[in-house]
């Protein structure tokens, strides 16, 4: 059984300690706030985001190499899902030579390593809520600007994939996308109305 990542949240009450515990162990309570989005907010979260996560790729004999780790890190400042091309134009501005293979392979570093979703609807990535390998919930995606918010509700998640499945229907991946609109693109919306 892998190793769970300690959260964004561990990084934030614990600067430089880790925390561990086994998958089957972790689970998502967030009792105050049932989703959670994907800003991350300041530099020093992002720096704390990153030494977990290459601490946690260390306890599974990998490495998040420079071009991983920066990809990673250029996801975690976006604060929203971002296409591969954005993240390889970001790149290019880094490394003048960046070639798409080089983002793809990172990103699907990232994703078999748990750090990232693949939000299908946009075709964009976005960081796990908390860096953790765990059973993901509902991600609800701003088709406009692209935000992605986590939904921890695992009765609901439940209900619905037993309702596909009723239908005769099986999910090809694990990921369930809600597409939306955020209230600050609504808000906008309404503004501009």
């Amino acid at each position: 059984m892998k190793n769970a990542k300690p959260t964004a949240a561990d990084a934030a009450s614990t600067p430089g300690h880790a925390h561990h515990a086994h998958a089957a162990d972790h689970a998502h309570s967030h009792a105050d706030d049932p989703h959670h989005d994907h800003a991350h907010g300041t530099p020093a979260s992002a720096e704390a985001a990153l030494a977990l996560a290459e601490e946690y790729c260390r306890e599974r004999g990998e490495k998040l190499t420079p071009i991983r780790r920066k990809v990673l890190e250029l996801l975690l400042t976006s604060g929203r899902a971002t296409k591969a091309y954005s993240l390889l134009d970001d790149m290019r501005q880094i490394h003048p030579g960046s070639a798409p293979p080089t983002v793809y392979r990172a990103l699907d570093f990232l994703l078999s390593a748990g750090l990232v979703h693949k939000i299908e609807s946009i075709n964009a990535f976005a960081v796990c809520h908390d860096l953790t390998q765990c059973q993901h919930g509902i991600l609800v995606v701003c088709q406009q600007c692209g935000n992605v918010t986590e939904l921890h509700q695992p009765a609901l998640r439940e209900a619905l994939v037993a309702q596909i499945e009723n239908a005769g229907y099986r999910l090809a991946g694990d990921g369930i996308e809600l597409k939306g609109l955020c209230s600050a693109c609504q808000a906008a919306q309404a503004a501009g109305s």
